[in-house]
């Protein structure tokens, strides 16, 4: 009625857009919230994810998950191993990770095997941190296997083993 247009034209077609590809996940991770252990929880085990965990209670055992971050109030004690850790609370244990971030808050008594590393103004550490290309795939010798310590402050929590393989 208040067209110019005819009514036996068909529309014009509309240009088809193609949906944008989606990203691959970083190394395995689920593309899905992070599991949360609340301020209120206490967990004594291991904690496997293959994808993001935050802990905000406390936790005796082991992490392992692509991303982890660990709340100012969070107390772990156990090892972690992920992708990516940010520590906000305490650690006491060893952290295997590609990046490790330890936040002003920190407080961490542990040895860090790190492909990434950055420590903030006011965090506490105590422990040995070393590079490595793949820290989440390389073995750590242990004290029984043979290795000396450099010098003496490197025995800190460090224990003798007595082998008696060793011994003949």
């Amino acid at each position: 009625m208040f067209s110019s247009r005819n009514k036996d034209t068909a529309p014009a077609p509309q240009p088809v857009i193609p949906a944008a590809p989606l990203a691959a996940p970083k190394r395995g991770r689920v593309l899905s919230a992070p599991s949360i252990i609340s301020a209120d929880m206490s967990i004594q085990g291991v904690l496997n994810s293959t994808g993001d965990i935050q802990i905000d209670g406390r936790l005796e055992g082991d992490v392992r998950s692509v991303g982890l971050v660990i709340g100012e109030k969070a107390e772990i004690h156990g090892e972690i191993y992920a992708e990516d850790v940010t520590v906000r609370g305490k650690v006491v244990g060893r952290i295997r990770a590609r990046k490790v971030l330890l936040a002003a808050t920190s407080h961490v008594e542990g040895d860090i095997l790190h492909e990434a590393f950055a420590v903030e103004s006011g965090a506490f550490f105590e422990g040995n941190c070393r590079h490595s290309d793949n820290p989440l795939g390389d073995s750590a010798p242990s004290p029984v296997q043979g290795t000396v310590p450099h010098n003496a402050d490197d025995t800190v929590g460090l224990f003798t083993a007595f082998s008696p393989a060793a011994a003949t």
